[in-house]
């Protein structure tokens, strides 16, 4: 299997991870030392937390049901053991004590790193654009 392979198979498996609410297949995926920009506070989110499972399951519980993941146009470079890939996602979720599903479309840029053999995810970054208007309101209306 190409590195190209071995890393879209890794995010396919990280999405179904999610869309399955699978803490362990989630944080299998990081490397020790990962590092997140999530689109959660806080502003960064360090390796005790992202592989922490107790934080993921608290996480997934603040959602009343399964977590709707989906990974759209990924694209990914590789370069000797350090790769990057980009994609276009959209998480919906009903949150816990409301009614009604929310549906977001996100930017999503992952860094990843070959640590003996295996391609693993050393930084990820997620973002959602937001309106220069004067609103700086969030721009969750954007879908592909």
């Amino acid at each position: 299997m190409s590195h190209q392979n071995e890393i879209h198979t890794l995010i396919e498996n990280r999405a179904a991870g999610m869309r399955a609410g699978d803490v362990d297949t989630v944080i299998a995926q990081y490397t020790p030392d990962v590092l997140a920009f999530t689109l959660a506070p806080p502003l960064a989110h360090h390796a005790d937390e992202m592989r922490d499972p107790a934080s993921l399951r608290r996480w997934f519980a603040s959602f009343a049901g399964p977590v709707d993941y989906e990974v759209r146009d990924l694209r990914v470079t590789v370069s000797g053991d350090l790769a990057f890939a980009h994609s276009l996602n959209r998480m919906s979720a009903v949150p816990a004590g409301q009614s009604e599903a929310f549906t977001l479309w996100f930017r999503s840029t992952v860094c990843l790193r070959r640590d003996d053999g295996r391609w693993l995810i050393a930084h990820l970054h997620d973002s959602t654009p937001f309106y220069m208007d004067g609103t700086f309101a969030a721009a969750l209306d954007l879908e592909p």
